[in-house]
């Protein structure tokens, strides 16, 4: 099953002796206009990137947001289970579920817009590792914003839980 702008694709990997380079994402791929630009029309880019570590076991999220795209890059370093649900009313896809798979062999890109529910398990045995590239930044300018996150996984109510394996 898929959901509507949802990309998951792999990540061009270059390998050689020294290790190896991932390219996350280029502009010229595709179209970024959409994710890093905001409300009034400025484009942005990427206005802040990091990298979280997973122990292998251990679940992050289910949460969304209603404004920020998360773009993910789970890099090579154990396997990871990611798991969607299209939250928007009005997209074609609403109501929707898609899981992936993100071997540590083939380096994976995912992005999720606004509005699509998204967690991900760390189901190899190693740590694993996660860069993420979001359109905004986390709070705000000077972190002085209200946090974009609707943390599902706190509420034991949530409709949206995560498979085991």
């Amino acid at each position: 099953m898929h959901i509507n702008n949802v990309i998951a694709e792999r990540a061009n990997q270059y390998s050689d002796e020294r290790g190896f380079l991932i390219e996350a994402f280029r502009i010229d791929d595709w179209d970024l206009n959409e994710i890093y630009t905001l409300k009034d029309g400025t484009y942005v880019g990427c206005p802040m990137s990091y990298i979280s570590a997973t122990i292998a076991g251990q679940v992050r999220g289910p949460h969304e947001h209603e404004d920020q795209t998360d773009v993910f890059l789970f890099v090579g370093s154990s396997k990871f289970q990611i798991e969607l649900w299209d939250n928007r009313p009005n997209s074609d896809t609403y109501e929707n579920r898609m899981k992936i798979i993100a071997h540590n062999s083939a380096p994976l890109l995912v992005v999720i817009p606004p509005g699509v529910v998204h967690g991900y398990k760390n189901i190899g045995d190693a740590l694993g590792y996660v860069i993420n590239m979001p359109n905004k930044l986390y709070a705000g300018w000077g972190k002085e914003e209200e946090i974009d996150e609707i943390r599902w996984e706190n509420d034991e109510n949530s409709p949206f839980k995560m498979d085991e394996e």
